[in-house]
């Protein structure tokens, strides 16, 4: 990771409130981020990496300009370089949905501050309420959250799998507390907890209690 400073009259106007600029490979690409794309910023809202086994790995991500507030998707090949911005960052807990807009509360001052759904439509299925993340601002507006990587929640519903079957092989679809649903080994059942990975909605783990 390379991290480069600007000079006050280096800095485009649209990077006045930005502290630093990263270059990133496309692995290092996460949830949340903002990045600055032919002197936009975007706000990473999804993020998957695929690796083809032929042909080189790449990125496939959804986008929200910081300014214009529309949704773009790109893709990014392996060999490329991206610019990350490190804007203001507060660290939040998740509150509720209301409406088009999830409720976050500032754990220092107890602020709470509506940001829009767009930023985590993806796991908000696993959110439980006082979730920690950060919440990046531009201009004193909310334009990123980065999510926790991971989540620990109870299995609420849970079909019977094969008896004696532990290879986690075979997979089955649950759904857990948050009304979220994942594919998870077929040995899960309910009232298990299980560890999710946010980042691709995949299982990890089962967690004792």
């Amino acid at each position: 990771m390379t991290i480069l400073r600007l000079t006050l009259w280096q800095v485009p106007w649209i990077l006045f409130y930005e502290i630093e600029i990263m270059t990133l490979g496309i692995t290092e690409v996460k949830k949340g981020m903002i990045l600055k794309i032919e002197n936009e910023l975007y706000s990473v809202v999804k993020t998957e990496f695929v690796n083809p086994g032929k042909g080189s790995a790449f990125i496939r991500t959804k986008l929200k300009n910081v300014i214009k507030d529309s949704s773009i998707e790109r893709t990014f090949k392996a060999a490329e370089k991206l610019e990350s911005v490190e804007l203001e960052k507060r660290k939040m807990q998740f509150c509720y949905a209301d409406g088009d807009d999830i409720i976050f509360m500032d754990v220092n001052d107890f602020e709470q501050i509506p940001v829009s759904k767009d930023y985590v439509e993806d796991i908000l299925p696993f959110m439980k309420e006082e979730t920690p993340v950060e919440v990046s601002f531009y201009e004193d507006k909310p334009i990123g959250v980065i999510p926790p990587n991971f989540a620990v929640l109870e299995v609420t519903y849970a079909e019977e799998g094969l008896k004696g079957d532990t290879t986690g092989l075979a997979l089955k679809r649950v759904t857990v507390e948050t009304g979220g649903e994942v594919n998870v080994p077929i040995f899960i059942k309910q009232g298990d907890m299980v560890k999710i990975d946010l980042r691709d909605i995949t299982y990890v783990e089962r967690i004792n209690k």
